[in-house]
């Protein structure tokens, strides 16, 4: 069967955009009208709309979700010659956040069933130059937290939650985001709020760390001065366009993922009795919100090559794990380390997953999925 005009993509930015395509070119226009372009009124709104929404009492826009991770590490004091404790399994930024500031990342295993940080990996790892753990709610599914915060309290230090695909997740009726020191989220365009471009935030319950990252991302400049410098800081300026696109696309945040949890379910439900791993719907309060609807499978590839000949899109979230990879070659990684980890990247494939599409396309990719396995 070949490709048609019908293809299921595994994600669709156009789709989104094209429903709030006037509401998203007024707000570019407002900016441009106002001739306002940084830290301007925009950014105070969406900080406030945004701390909201995710359950933090302070909220703060940058340019990237790769910087709110940088500046979060920062903020809670890791440099040189401290170690940061990050998943195998994950984007690189999260291990690439702790390098950039003269830290060393530290590669513990995930968890079998979620593919987060696994405490008990962790704490093997935790030695007297450990200043953060980093817990990723990978693929939008919260990571488990009560025993990593335990960890951290113990052994005296910070928990940075990343939140790059986590938006609206709760754990244990906690929101995600909201449970460590503080946590870095991404708006990059195919995320569950995306952005027109590169744009991330940073949210903390601590007024001293937000003033620390407030004088962190405009230049170390002290807040409400313009040349009076109290640390080294970044550019890490949230665009004023890109704040009023995000604010547009917040009011529907809480809406988009209900559909991704109805979604979830059905998948869920039509895939039930293979022979692959499912994601977890969540328990107990703890509510993912399926980024990506990402399932296990010992044929991941022939899968794949089977749903692309039926026109229907999928993924590979992360084919290779962090610790063996090149650029972290001078750590000394080395296969069988992390088992969990180097397993998930041989079967991860992540199926069609975004808010807009329609059940009976869903009802198409379980059938397509339920076909490989006949």
């Amino acid at each position: 069967m070949t490709a048609t005009a019908t293809d299921i993509p595994l994600l669709s930015i156009k789709a989104q955009n094209a429903a709030l395509s006037a509401e998203l070119k007024e707000a570019v226009n407002r900016v441009l009208d106002s001739g306002a372009f940084i830290l301007g009124p925009e950014n105070k709104a969406f900080d406030a709309e945004f701390a909201a929404a995710v359950g933090a009492k302070h909220a703060l826009g940058v340019d990237s979700g790769t910087s709110a991770l940088e500046l979060a590490l920062e903020a809670v004091g890791v440099g040189p010659g401290d170690e940061v404790v990050v998943p195998a399994f994950t984007f690189v930024a999260t291990a690439t956040a702790a390098s950039v500031l003269g830290a060393r990342p530290v590669f513990a295993d995930v968890s079998e069933d979620s593919l987060t940080l696994d405490p008990k990996s962790v704490e093997r790892l935790i030695t007297k130059r450990t200043k953060a753990v980093v817990p990723v709610h990978l693929f939008g599914q919260p990571a488990d937290m009560d025993p990593l915060i335990s960890l951290a309290k113990n052994r005296g230090c910070f928990i940075v939650e990343d939140c790059a695909q986590s938006h609206l997740a709760t754990y244990k009726g906690r929101p995600a985001g909201s449970l460590g020191a503080v946590a870095a989220y991404s708006f990059y365009p195919t995320k569950n709020l995306g952005a027109a471009g590169d744009a991330g935030a940073l949210t903390t319950e601590s007024a001293e760390l937000r003033d620390r990252l407030l004088e962190l991302r405009n230049c170390g400049r002290e807040i409400g001065a313009a040349y009076r410098y109290v640390r080294v800081g970044h550019n890490c300026r949230l665009d004023e366009i890109q704040a009023a696109v995000l604010r547009v696309k917040l009011k529907r945040l809480k809406t988009w993922t209900e559909a991704r949890r109805r979604l979830a379910k059905l998948y869920a439900d039509g895939l039930a009795g293979l022979p692959l791993r499912l994601p977890p719907l969540g328990a107990a309060g703890t509510s993912p919100v399926f980024h990506l609807y990402t399932v296990r499978c010992d044929r991941r590839d022939a899968l794949a090559e089977h749903l692309k000949k039926r026109g229907i899109g999928s993924g590979v979230y992360y084919p290779s794990p962090l610790h063996v990879s090149a650029a972290f070659a001078g750590l000394g990684g080395r296969e069988g380390q992390c088992p969990e980890s180097e397993k998930a990247c041989r079967e991860v494939l992540s199926l069609p997953m975004f808010a807009e599409l329609g059940e009976s396309d869903a009802a198409r990719v379980i059938d397509a999925v339920r076909a490989f396995f006949k």
